[in-house]
Protein backbone atom coordinates (compact mmCIF):
# COMPACT_ATOMS: atom_id res chain seq x y z
CA UNK A 1 0.00 0.00 0.00
CA UNK A 2 1.33 3.41 -0.98
CA UNK A 3 0.78 6.35 1.37
CA UNK A 4 1.70 9.51 -0.52
CA UNK A 5 -0.36 11.98 1.47
CA UNK A 6 1.98 13.37 4.10
CA UNK A 7 0.70 15.99 6.53
CA UNK A 8 3.19 18.52 5.13
CA UNK A 9 2.12 18.03 1.51
CA UNK A 10 -1.50 17.98 2.62
CA UNK A 11 -1.32 21.41 4.22
CA UNK A 12 0.82 22.81 1.41
CA UNK A 13 -1.69 21.71 -1.22
CA UNK A 14 -4.55 23.12 0.80
CA UNK A 15 -2.90 26.51 1.12
CA UNK A 16 -2.52 26.74 -2.65
CA UNK A 17 -6.29 26.90 -3.15
CA UNK A 18 -6.93 29.97 -1.00
CA UNK A 19 -9.52 32.27 -2.58
CA UNK A 20 -8.45 35.53 -0.99
CA UNK A 21 -5.49 36.86 0.90
CA UNK A 22 -5.80 36.33 4.64
CA UNK A 23 -5.07 39.90 5.70
CA UNK A 24 -7.37 41.37 8.33
CA UNK A 25 -10.23 43.63 7.21
CA UNK A 26 -8.65 46.64 8.98
CA UNK A 27 -10.40 49.34 6.95
CA UNK A 28 -13.22 49.92 9.42
CA UNK A 29 -13.23 52.17 12.43
CA UNK A 30 -11.38 50.69 15.41
CA UNK A 31 -13.80 51.35 18.23
CA UNK A 32 -12.77 52.03 21.78
CA UNK A 33 -14.31 50.34 24.80
CA UNK A 34 -16.55 53.36 25.39
CA UNK A 35 -18.01 53.27 21.88
CA UNK A 36 -21.27 51.37 21.90
CA UNK A 37 -21.68 48.96 18.97
CA UNK A 38 -25.14 49.25 17.44
CA UNK A 39 -26.40 46.00 15.92
CA UNK A 40 -29.37 45.21 13.67
CA UNK A 41 -30.86 41.72 13.31
CA UNK A 42 -32.16 40.77 9.85
CA UNK A 43 -34.34 37.70 10.24
CA UNK A 44 -36.04 37.27 13.62
CA UNK A 45 -37.17 33.67 13.34
CA UNK A 46 -35.94 30.72 15.36
CA UNK A 47 -32.24 31.22 14.59
CA UNK A 48 -32.27 34.99 14.87
CA UNK A 49 -34.37 35.17 18.02
CA UNK A 50 -33.16 32.08 19.87
CA UNK A 51 -29.48 32.10 18.91
CA UNK A 52 -28.20 35.36 17.46
CA UNK A 53 -29.92 37.76 19.81
CA UNK A 54 -29.13 35.99 23.11
CA UNK A 55 -25.73 35.03 21.71
CA UNK A 56 -24.56 38.63 21.53
CA UNK A 57 -26.69 39.96 24.38
CA UNK A 58 -24.79 37.62 26.69
CA UNK A 59 -21.84 39.98 26.18
CA UNK A 60 -23.81 43.24 26.01
CA UNK A 61 -22.23 44.85 29.07
CA UNK A 62 -18.78 43.35 28.64
CA UNK A 63 -18.52 44.39 24.98
CA UNK A 64 -20.77 47.47 25.16
CA UNK A 65 -23.23 46.45 22.44
CA UNK A 66 -26.94 46.97 21.90
CA UNK A 67 -29.43 45.57 19.39
CA UNK A 68 -31.09 48.73 18.11
CA UNK A 69 -32.98 47.50 15.04
CA UNK A 70 -34.83 44.32 14.06
CA UNK A 71 -36.07 43.33 10.62
CA UNK A 72 -38.45 40.62 9.45
CA UNK A 73 -41.33 40.39 6.93
CA UNK A 74 -43.55 38.78 9.61
CA UNK A 75 -45.06 41.32 12.02
CA UNK A 76 -45.26 38.93 14.98
CA UNK A 77 -41.56 38.09 14.69
CA UNK A 78 -40.62 41.78 14.53
CA UNK A 79 -42.75 42.59 17.54
CA UNK A 80 -41.40 39.68 19.56
CA UNK A 81 -37.80 40.63 18.84
CA UNK A 82 -38.38 44.31 19.63
CA UNK A 83 -40.08 43.42 22.91
CA UNK A 84 -37.06 41.36 23.91
CA UNK A 85 -34.73 44.30 23.26
CA UNK A 86 -36.86 46.47 25.53
CA UNK A 87 -36.56 43.83 28.24
CA UNK A 88 -32.78 43.76 27.83
CA UNK A 89 -31.90 47.42 27.19
CA UNK A 90 -34.84 49.40 28.50
CA UNK A 91 -35.85 50.62 25.06
CA UNK A 92 -37.43 48.90 22.11
CA UNK A 93 -35.43 48.39 18.92
CA UNK A 94 -36.69 50.00 15.75
CA UNK A 95 -38.74 47.64 13.58
CA UNK A 96 -38.35 47.20 9.82
CA UNK A 97 -39.89 44.98 7.16
CA UNK A 98 -37.12 45.22 4.57
CA UNK A 99 -33.36 44.85 4.85
CA UNK A 100 -33.07 47.83 2.48
CA UNK A 101 -34.25 50.16 5.24
CA UNK A 102 -31.73 48.69 7.69
CA UNK A 103 -28.51 48.88 5.70
CA UNK A 104 -28.96 52.61 4.99
CA UNK A 105 -29.07 53.53 8.68
CA UNK A 106 -26.03 55.62 9.59
CA UNK A 107 -26.13 54.62 13.25
CA UNK A 108 -25.95 50.85 12.61
CA UNK A 109 -22.44 49.45 12.92
CA UNK A 110 -23.14 45.78 12.24
CA UNK A 111 -25.91 43.44 11.11
CA UNK A 112 -26.67 39.83 11.98
CA UNK A 113 -28.23 37.94 9.08
CA UNK A 114 -30.45 35.05 10.14
CA UNK A 115 -32.79 35.16 7.18
CA UNK A 116 -33.88 32.32 4.90
CA UNK A 117 -31.36 30.44 2.76
CA UNK A 118 -32.50 32.02 -0.51
CA UNK A 119 -31.94 35.50 0.97
CA UNK A 120 -28.43 35.17 2.44
CA UNK A 121 -26.32 36.38 -0.50
CA UNK A 122 -28.66 39.31 -1.22
CA UNK A 123 -28.62 40.47 2.38
CA UNK A 124 -24.87 39.94 2.74
CA UNK A 125 -24.02 41.82 -0.45
CA UNK A 126 -26.24 44.76 0.50
CA UNK A 127 -24.78 44.98 4.01
CA UNK A 128 -21.21 44.78 2.73
CA UNK A 129 -21.80 47.48 0.13
CA UNK A 130 -23.23 49.65 2.90
CA UNK A 131 -19.99 48.96 4.82
CA UNK A 132 -21.74 47.28 7.72
CA UNK A 133 -19.89 44.52 9.54
CA UNK A 134 -21.77 41.22 9.34
CA UNK A 135 -22.50 37.94 11.07
CA UNK A 136 -24.17 35.78 8.40
CA UNK A 137 -25.79 32.39 8.79
CA UNK A 138 -24.89 29.37 6.74
CA UNK A 139 -25.28 28.08 4.11
CA UNK A 140 -23.66 31.18 2.72
CA UNK A 141 -25.11 30.77 -0.77
CA UNK A 142 -27.14 28.56 -3.12
CA UNK A 143 -25.94 29.93 -6.47
CA UNK A 144 -22.26 30.21 -7.38
CA UNK A 145 -22.58 33.56 -9.19
CA UNK A 146 -24.43 35.26 -6.34
CA UNK A 147 -22.08 33.66 -3.84
CA UNK A 148 -19.09 35.06 -5.69
CA UNK A 149 -20.65 38.53 -5.84
CA UNK A 150 -21.42 38.56 -2.12
CA UNK A 151 -17.93 37.35 -1.16
CA UNK A 152 -16.34 39.92 -3.46
CA UNK A 153 -18.44 42.67 -1.85
CA UNK A 154 -17.23 41.65 1.60
CA UNK A 155 -13.60 41.79 0.52
CA UNK A 156 -13.92 44.97 -1.55
CA UNK A 157 -15.46 46.85 1.37
CA UNK A 158 -13.13 45.26 3.94
CA UNK A 159 -15.84 44.59 6.48
CA UNK A 160 -15.54 42.15 9.38
CA UNK A 161 -17.62 39.12 8.41
CA UNK A 162 -18.22 36.04 10.55
CA UNK A 163 -20.03 33.09 8.96
CA UNK A 164 -22.37 31.10 11.21
CA UNK A 165 -20.48 27.81 11.13
CA UNK A 166 -20.09 28.03 14.88
CA UNK A 167 -18.89 24.47 15.46
CA UNK A 168 -15.35 25.50 14.53
CA UNK A 169 -15.33 27.67 17.66
CA UNK A 170 -16.10 24.73 19.97
CA UNK A 171 -13.10 23.93 22.21
CA UNK A 172 -13.64 20.25 21.36
CA UNK A 173 -13.29 20.69 17.60
CA UNK A 174 -10.41 23.12 18.02
CA UNK A 175 -8.79 20.35 20.04
CA UNK A 176 -9.42 17.93 17.15
CA UNK A 177 -7.70 20.39 14.83
CA UNK A 178 -4.65 20.52 17.11
CA UNK A 179 -4.57 16.73 17.39
CA UNK A 180 -4.80 16.24 13.63
CA UNK A 181 -1.82 18.49 13.05
CA UNK A 182 0.39 16.26 15.18
CA UNK A 183 0.13 13.58 12.47
CA UNK A 184 -0.87 10.93 15.02
CA UNK A 185 -3.64 9.62 12.74
CA UNK A 186 -1.25 9.10 9.82
CA UNK A 187 -2.44 9.81 6.28
CA UNK A 188 -6.19 10.19 5.99
CA UNK A 189 -8.20 8.45 3.31
CA UNK A 190 -11.78 9.28 4.27
CA UNK A 191 -13.86 11.65 6.38
CA UNK A 192 -17.44 10.58 6.91
CA UNK A 193 -20.57 11.91 8.54
CA UNK A 194 -23.96 10.23 8.68
CA UNK A 195 -26.43 12.59 10.34
CA UNK A 196 -29.77 10.84 10.62
CA UNK A 197 -33.15 11.53 12.19
CA UNK A 198 -36.65 10.18 12.40
CA UNK A 199 -38.22 13.23 10.78
CA UNK A 200 -37.00 16.18 8.66
CA UNK A 201 -36.29 19.31 10.67
CA UNK A 202 -38.59 21.50 8.58
CA UNK A 203 -41.70 19.95 10.15
CA UNK A 204 -40.82 21.56 13.47
CA UNK A 205 -40.91 25.01 11.84
CA UNK A 206 -44.53 24.83 10.67
CA UNK A 207 -46.69 27.46 12.34
CA UNK A 208 -49.85 29.47 11.80
CA UNK A 209 -49.31 32.64 9.79
CA UNK A 210 -51.86 35.04 8.30
CA UNK A 211 -51.36 36.88 5.04
CA UNK A 212 -52.25 40.24 6.59
CA UNK A 213 -49.28 39.94 8.97
CA UNK A 214 -46.71 39.05 6.31
CA UNK A 215 -44.99 41.03 3.56
CA UNK A 216 -45.09 38.08 1.16
CA UNK A 217 -43.22 39.88 -1.62
CA UNK A 218 -40.37 40.77 0.74
CA UNK A 219 -40.12 37.11 1.73
CA UNK A 220 -40.08 35.88 -1.87
CA UNK A 221 -37.56 38.54 -2.94
CA UNK A 222 -36.73 37.83 -6.59
CA UNK A 223 -38.60 34.53 -6.80
CA UNK A 224 -41.77 34.39 -8.94
CA UNK A 225 -44.85 35.78 -7.26
CA UNK A 226 -47.43 33.21 -6.15
CA UNK A 227 -50.43 33.25 -3.76
CA UNK A 228 -49.55 33.45 -0.07
CA UNK A 229 -48.93 30.02 1.42
CA UNK A 230 -48.46 29.71 5.18
CA UNK A 231 -46.87 26.26 4.86
CA UNK A 232 -44.24 27.55 2.45
CA UNK A 233 -43.69 30.67 4.54
CA UNK A 234 -43.16 28.97 7.89
CA UNK A 235 -41.85 25.64 6.60
CA UNK A 236 -39.55 27.16 3.96
CA UNK A 237 -36.70 24.83 4.98
CA UNK A 238 -38.62 22.01 3.28
CA UNK A 239 -39.12 23.61 -0.15
CA UNK A 240 -36.55 23.75 -2.94
CA UNK A 241 -37.55 27.30 -3.89
CA UNK A 242 -36.08 28.50 -0.61
CA UNK A 243 -33.63 25.83 0.52
CA UNK A 244 -31.90 22.70 -0.76
CA UNK A 245 -32.29 20.37 2.19
CA UNK A 246 -29.84 18.52 4.45
CA UNK A 247 -26.66 19.11 2.43
CA UNK A 248 -26.72 22.89 2.88
CA UNK A 249 -28.62 22.59 6.16
CA UNK A 250 -26.36 20.07 7.90
CA UNK A 251 -23.41 19.24 5.64
CA UNK A 252 -22.35 22.89 5.48
CA UNK A 253 -21.29 22.49 9.13
CA UNK A 254 -19.63 19.17 8.31
CA UNK A 255 -17.65 20.48 5.34
CA UNK A 256 -16.56 23.52 7.33
CA UNK A 257 -15.26 21.27 10.09
CA UNK A 258 -13.44 19.07 7.56
CA UNK A 259 -11.71 22.21 6.31
CA UNK A 260 -11.03 23.57 9.79
CA UNK A 261 -9.63 20.36 11.24
CA UNK A 262 -7.65 19.04 8.29
CA UNK A 263 -6.56 22.25 6.57
CA UNK A 264 -8.31 21.32 3.32
CA UNK A 265 -10.09 24.04 1.41
CA UNK A 266 -11.92 23.20 -1.81
CA UNK A 267 -12.85 19.88 -3.46
CA UNK A 268 -11.94 18.88 -7.00
CA UNK A 269 -15.08 16.86 -7.67
CA UNK A 270 -18.52 16.19 -6.20
CA UNK A 271 -21.18 13.57 -6.85
CA UNK A 272 -24.48 12.93 -5.14
CA UNK A 273 -27.98 11.53 -5.08
CA UNK A 274 -31.10 12.57 -3.20
CA UNK A 275 -34.85 12.16 -3.13
CA UNK A 276 -38.08 12.27 -1.14
CA UNK A 277 -38.76 8.66 -0.17
CA UNK A 278 -40.34 8.60 3.30
CA UNK A 279 -42.12 11.87 4.08
CA UNK A 280 -44.75 12.17 1.34
CA UNK A 281 -47.81 13.86 2.79
CA UNK A 282 -50.27 16.75 2.54
CA UNK A 283 -47.57 19.42 2.93
CA UNK A 284 -45.87 18.59 -0.35
CA UNK A 285 -42.34 19.26 0.85
CA UNK A 286 -39.83 19.06 -1.98
CA UNK A 287 -36.50 18.98 -0.10
CA UNK A 288 -35.04 15.46 0.04
CA UNK A 289 -35.39 13.29 3.10
CA UNK A 290 -32.56 11.06 1.84
CA UNK A 291 -29.22 12.42 0.64
CA UNK A 292 -25.83 10.98 -0.22
CA UNK A 293 -23.01 13.30 -1.27
CA UNK A 294 -19.28 12.80 -1.65
CA UNK A 295 -16.34 14.96 -2.60
CA UNK A 296 -12.78 14.21 -3.72
CA UNK A 297 -10.20 16.69 -2.38
CA UNK A 298 -6.95 17.50 -4.19
CA UNK A 299 -4.95 16.42 -1.14
CA UNK A 300 -6.01 12.86 -1.89
CA UNK A 301 -8.96 11.77 0.27
CA UNK A 302 -12.71 11.27 0.04
CA UNK A 303 -15.35 13.10 2.09
CA UNK A 304 -18.75 11.46 2.46
CA UNK A 305 -21.98 12.86 3.90
CA UNK A 306 -25.42 11.27 4.18
CA UNK A 307 -28.73 11.91 5.90
CA UNK A 308 -31.53 9.42 6.45
CA UNK A 309 -34.76 11.02 7.63
CA UNK A 310 -36.50 7.67 7.64
CA UNK A 311 -34.63 6.13 10.57
CA UNK A 312 -32.67 7.90 13.29
CA UNK A 313 -30.08 5.17 13.82
CA UNK A 314 -26.58 4.79 12.40
CA UNK A 315 -25.19 8.31 12.79
CA UNK A 316 -21.41 8.78 12.77
CA UNK A 317 -18.71 11.43 12.35
CA UNK A 318 -15.21 10.06 11.78
CA UNK A 319 -11.83 10.86 10.29
CA UNK A 320 -10.12 7.67 9.12
CA UNK A 321 -6.33 7.59 9.05
CA UNK A 322 -3.71 4.94 8.36
CA UNK A 323 -2.69 4.99 12.04
CA UNK A 324 -6.05 5.48 13.71
CA UNK A 325 -9.47 7.06 13.73
CA UNK A 326 -10.87 10.27 15.20
CA UNK A 327 -14.47 9.84 16.37
CA UNK A 328 -16.43 13.10 16.75
CA UNK A 329 -20.00 11.80 16.99
CA UNK A 330 -20.18 13.29 20.49
CA UNK A 331 -19.46 16.89 19.53
CA UNK A 332 -18.30 17.91 22.98
CA UNK A 333 -16.36 14.76 23.83
CA UNK A 334 -14.48 13.45 20.76
CA UNK A 335 -12.06 10.53 21.10
CA UNK A 336 -9.31 8.95 19.02
CA UNK A 337 -7.99 5.41 18.89
CA UNK A 338 -5.84 3.01 16.89
CA UNK A 339 -8.94 1.25 15.57
CA UNK A 340 -8.48 -0.12 12.07
CA UNK A 341 -4.90 1.08 11.67
CA UNK A 342 -3.06 -0.29 8.63
CA UNK A 343 0.29 1.18 9.69
CA UNK A 344 2.13 0.92 12.98
CA UNK A 345 0.42 3.25 15.45
CA UNK A 346 1.42 4.94 18.70
CA UNK A 347 -2.22 5.13 19.87
CA UNK A 348 -2.59 2.39 22.48
CA UNK A 349 -6.16 2.95 23.62
CA UNK A 350 -9.26 5.07 23.09
CA UNK A 351 -8.26 8.54 24.26
CA UNK A 352 -10.30 11.74 24.81
CA UNK A 353 -9.27 14.71 22.70
CA UNK A 354 -7.99 17.57 24.84
CA UNK A 355 -10.15 20.67 24.26
CA UNK A 356 -8.54 23.97 23.31
CA UNK A 357 -10.18 26.97 24.96
CA UNK A 358 -11.22 29.85 22.71
CA UNK A 359 -13.95 32.54 22.60
CA UNK A 360 -17.34 31.30 21.48
CA UNK A 361 -18.44 32.22 17.97
CA UNK A 362 -20.46 35.30 18.90
CA UNK A 363 -17.82 36.68 21.23
CA UNK A 364 -15.14 36.08 18.60
CA UNK A 365 -17.14 38.25 16.20
CA UNK A 366 -17.70 41.00 18.74
CA UNK A 367 -14.00 41.10 19.60
CA UNK A 368 -13.14 41.38 15.91
CA UNK A 369 -15.56 44.28 15.45
CA UNK A 370 -13.27 46.31 17.70
CA UNK A 371 -9.87 44.89 16.72
CA UNK A 372 -10.64 44.60 12.96
CA UNK A 373 -9.02 41.19 12.96
CA UNK A 374 -10.30 38.30 10.83
CA UNK A 375 -12.95 36.18 12.63
CA UNK A 376 -12.64 32.45 13.10
CA UNK A 377 -15.14 31.67 10.32
CA UNK A 378 -13.97 34.19 7.74
CA UNK A 379 -15.56 34.93 4.39
CA UNK A 380 -12.96 32.57 2.89
CA UNK A 381 -14.28 29.76 5.10
CA UNK A 382 -17.82 30.61 4.03
CA UNK A 383 -16.86 30.52 0.36
CA UNK A 384 -15.28 27.08 0.79
CA UNK A 385 -18.21 25.38 2.50
CA UNK A 386 -20.73 27.00 0.13
CA UNK A 387 -18.86 25.97 -3.03
CA UNK A 388 -18.67 22.35 -1.85
CA UNK A 389 -22.36 22.33 -0.93
CA UNK A 390 -23.47 23.88 -4.23
CA UNK A 391 -21.39 21.34 -6.16
CA UNK A 392 -23.04 18.43 -4.32
CA UNK A 393 -26.56 19.79 -4.77
CA UNK A 394 -25.99 20.38 -8.48
CA UNK A 395 -24.53 16.89 -8.86
CA UNK A 396 -27.52 15.36 -7.08
CA UNK A 397 -30.01 17.32 -9.19
CA UNK A 398 -28.39 16.38 -12.50
CA UNK A 399 -26.88 12.98 -11.85
CA UNK A 400 -23.54 14.28 -13.09
CA UNK A 401 -20.18 14.88 -11.44
CA UNK A 402 -19.38 18.54 -10.72
CA UNK A 403 -15.89 19.99 -10.97
CA UNK A 404 -14.41 23.09 -9.31
CA UNK A 405 -12.33 25.46 -11.43
CA UNK A 406 -10.04 27.42 -9.09
CA UNK A 407 -8.85 29.84 -11.78
CA UNK A 408 -12.38 30.90 -12.73
CA UNK A 409 -13.83 30.41 -9.23
CA UNK A 410 -16.65 28.49 -10.83
CA UNK A 411 -18.13 25.02 -11.08
CA UNK A 412 -19.22 22.92 -14.06
CA UNK A 413 -20.50 19.45 -14.88
CA UNK A 414 -17.74 17.20 -16.11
Amino acid sequence: MKHTQSRRNFLKAAAATTLFSMKAPAAGRIMGANDRISIAVIGCGQRGFNAHMPGVNKYAKEQNIEITAVCDPWRQRRDRAAAKTKEWYGREARKFVSYRDVVVLDDIDAVMIASCDHQHTTHLKAAAEAKKDVYCEKPLGRDIKRLREACDAVRANRIVCQIGTQLRSYPSFTGCRKLFRTGVLGSISRVEQRRNGTKPYWYSRLAEAKEKDVDWKEFLMDLPMRPFNAVQFTGWYGFRDFSDGPVPGFASHFIDLVNYITGSELPKYAVGQHGVFTWKDKYGFTCPDQVQASWIYPEGFLVSYSTNFGNGGGSCFRVYGTKGVLDMLDWKNPVYSGEGACQETTIKKKTPVDPVSRPDHFLDWLLCLRSRKTPNASIEAGWRHAVAVIMAVKASDTGRRYVYNAEKRDIRAG
